[in-house]
């Protein structure tokens, strides 16, 4: 992220939006719905092939699709969701996709349609085999992509046998945590507890042993993000009622060695309802200093664990879904938070003494970034990053039509993408390491697809 954090600040304390609905956060007195400012004239051109809208100068490639045969002689598997990008030799992108896949949607299965190709994968490698009838047909597929020519030299299985791998996160040490968006315990044919995150390095030339990082909790999971700086792992839990969770480990870039699961409070206003559903109860302009809840049985067999946290004080959170570190600051969205269930996005500054004893002099400060009160602006946002040049991009995902939105420095929302070929959700929206190529996936398309174009007439 080029921007820096103080001009980051100067953004926020300069501009506010409040555009056809759309209410951003800022320091100053919110401006009219009228003021033409607050919002970027971005022009999507129509695709003749009716698939991607994009601004002038950009095009689209679909790299991977559902059902075609990879390298490792397996099919790729469909509702590719989460995604994030490596630098890998020669120049090369390695992503890493999740894919959101329950184990009896065998339309969607690396393994066929009857799973006829399970027998020539090796069992020991899979999480949970379903009694070798419905294995977990969820886990992460890698990619690796040659910017220059635009074309995938190689793809396969990753990681397998988990169950609907949502989204996740990259972390400083060149690894993919991915997540586990179903909490199904050990019954019948299914073989293991699901709800966990797993690690998959960025160099695994094939499927990683699935080893559960415990530690982080057992949830409804969505998303992660690593501070860079202190190694402390960031969760959201995709629930209408959920939390967010930060994982202090105890050995930073070893999430292996166990390690403190806490729960986001706000200072002074316990069980702080933040979604503004009945009554707000955020504000834009406030700064809200942030304590942290230690959990205990982490591994929630109930399911409970979102209810206990609520209990002992945790603010409550409209579905947390994408989250994103950027520069010394980090983003994530609600989907369905806000008075109209349109969707919020948050921004949380860290504390100088994050993770320690002395950050209760000096606390965290989470604040309402946005929110939106029409449609047309922003729907139900869900997975989000950072662009090189310091915009949040946000992907959405509703039943009618998605885009992707942006919000430049400026703090003009625009939209970037449309997707014409379905109602299907954007997902898994991530920039290669030189910035080059913006990665996204049509879920229900069960597509990968590659954005090249002009970037810098949006920095």
């Amino acid at each position: 992220m080029n921007q820096s954090k103080s001009s980051r600040r100067e953004f926020i304390k300069k501009t506010s939006l409040v555009s056809l609905g759309f209410i951003a956060l800022s320091r100053c007195t919110m401006t009219s719905s009228t003021d033409e400012k607050t919002k970027a004239v971005i022009s999507l051109i129509k695709d003749a092939n009716g698939y991607l809208d994009l601004p002038e100068g950009f095009t689209y490639k679909v790299i991977s699709k559902v059902g075609n045969e990879m390298s490792d002689g397996f099919l790729v598997p469909g509702r590719p969701d989460g995604m994030g990008s490596f630098l890998g030799t020669g120049g090369k992108v390695i992503l890493i996709r999740n894919h959101e896949n329950s184990p009896r949607r065998l339309e969607d299965s690396p393994f066929g349609r009857e799973n006829e190709l399970l027998g020539e994968f090796d069992a020991k490698l899979l999480y949970d085999a379903g009694k070798s009838q419905f294995p977990g047909i969820g886990g992460t597929t890698t990619l690796v992509y040659n910017e220059e020519t635009q074309e995938v030299e190689k793809e396969y299985l990753s990681l397998v046998g988990t169950y609907r791998n949502c989204a996740g996160g990259v972390t400083p040490w060149n690894t993919w945590l991915t997540c586990e968006e179903d909490v199904s315990p050990a019954s019948g044919d299914i073989e293991k507890d699901h709800g966990y995150v797993f690690e998959v390095p960025a160099s695994a030339e094939g499927p990683t042993q699935p080893i559960p990082l415990k530690a982080m909790g057992r949830f409804n999971h969505e998303a992660v993000a690593v501070d860079p700086k202190t190694g402390i792992v960031y969760e959201t839990e995709d629930r209408h009622d959920g939390l967010i969770y930060r994982f202090i480990p105890r050995v930073k870039g070893d999430l292996q060695q166990g390690g403190k699961l806490q729960a986001l409070a706000v200072k002074e206003q316990p069980q702080l309802d933040t979604r503004n559903w009945e009554e707000r109860k955020v504000d834009l302009r406030d700064k809200l200093e942030v304590e942290w809840i230690d959990m205990d049985d982490v591994e929630a067999p109930k399911d409970d664990l979102r209810y206990r946290g609520f209990e002992s004080g945790a603010a409550r959170f409209a579905r947390g879904e994408g989250i994103w570190f950027g520069n010394g600051e980090l983003f994530f969205a609600c989907t369905n938070g806000g008075p109209k269930n349109f969707g919020q996005v948050f921004r949380y500054e860290p504390s100088e003494h994050e993770g320690t004893e002395e950050e209760k002099n000096q606390p965290g400060i989470l604040e309402l970034y946005a929110e939106s009160e029409d449609k047309s602006v922003l729907h139900m946002c869900d997975n989000l990053t950072i662009a090189p040049w310091g915009d949040v991009i946000l992907c959405e995902d509703n039943s009618e039509s998605n885009h992707i939105r942006g919000i430049n420095k400026d703090g003009e929302l625009y939209d970037f993408g449309r997707n014409t070929s379905s109602k299907s959700e954007f997902a898994g929206l991530c920039f290669s390491p030189s910035g080059k190529t913006l990665f996204v996936n049509l879920q229900e398309n069960g597509d990968t697809v590659a954005i090249t174009g002009p970037w810098e007439n949006l920095s």
